[in-house]
């Protein structure tokens, strides 16, 4: 588990919206990822 202040392990993903994003592009910038359990299910 990381802890307030750990960088963030690389990675990549799809958006809703088809478009891929890499962690290594957004260095330098602030990036809130916000992940969720699928709508209509318990969590």
């Amino acid at each position: 588990m990381l802890a307030p202040g750990d960088d963030a392990p690389r990675f990549d993903l799809e958006d809703g919206d088809g478009k891929r994003w890499d962690l290594k592009e957004l260095k330098g910038q602030k990036v809130v990822l916000y992940f969720y359990p699928a709508d209509d299910t318990p969590g």
